[in-house]
């Protein structure tokens, strides 16, 4: 739509804080108020209004989108939607590990097995490591305290691991990202191991390093609207 406001604003609210356009109270798709946790959160939509020049681009909106999805789509039963989530930790990337050749297992045991040692000491866990493809089931106990560690979450951190975990192929990353328990760089490279290992073996094309660059500024910006979550 042709943009109508002039001018974007924070707001105190019932809730935490509102955004309003030239005084006008901001609402969700589903006509909620666009009330989120915190000033910071609040700024960031507040700047993405503010940026749209003569159309609004709901795609140039991501943190605007988050905020939406976490109030409309997540907060109604958050326990269901942290279980669409955790599903992944049944067959996490990190679990999956390549039989050769040396070069690619040994970067995969340097990247990944840092990340399953965190989780595995700080949720109390146990992963079943494998070669190859073919599923392997993890614990059940595991799963449960996977699922439990995903639903104490907020919906606002919620739809950033919606994100963050498909893109990522991974639970362990994305429960890492929003911890903040490693930089965000290693979390990246971590996710990419195998498309990066691919690339060089039989190099990259125009359309690969496209999709991938999306795919990072998409991880990308799902932390960053974690972290203002904290």
């Amino acid at each position: 739509m042709k943009r109508f406001y002039k001018e974007a604003a924070a707001v105190p609210c019932e809730g935490g804080h509102g955004i309003t356009l030239d005084g006008r109270t901001v609402r969700t798709p589903a006509r909620a108020l666009l009330a989120v946790p915190n000033a910071a959160m609040a700024d960031a939509i507040v700047a993405e209004w503010a940026a749209q020049g003569e159309d609004i681009d709901p795609a140039s909106m991501p943190m605007t989108g988050m905020a939406n999805a976490a109030i409309d789509q997540i907060a109604p039963d958050t326990a269901a939607f942290a279980a669409t989530i955790s599903v992944y930790g049944e067959s996490d990337m990190l679990c999956y590990r390549a039989d050769g050749p040396d070069t690619l297992v040994t970067r995969q045991s340097e990247q990944w097995q840092p990340l399953l040692d965190w989780a595995t000491q700080h949720y109390a866990v146990k992963f079943a490591v494998t070669q190859g493809i073919l599923h392997t089931a993890q614990p059940p106990e595991t799963l449960a305290r996977l699922n439990a560690a995903t639903a104490i979450h907020c919906p606002f951190t919620l739809a950033a691991l919606s994100k963050l975990v498909p893109i990522s192929g991974s639970l362990v990353i994305g429960l890492a990202t929003v911890e903040q328990a490693f930089p965000i760089t290693q979390l990246w490279q971590a996710a990419e191991l195998d498309e990066l290992w691919q690339a060089e073996q039989w190099g990259d094309d125009d359309e690969a390093l496209a999709r991938r660059a999306k795919r990072h500024e998409e991880f990308t910006l799902a932390a960053e609207f974690a972290g203002l979550t904290r």
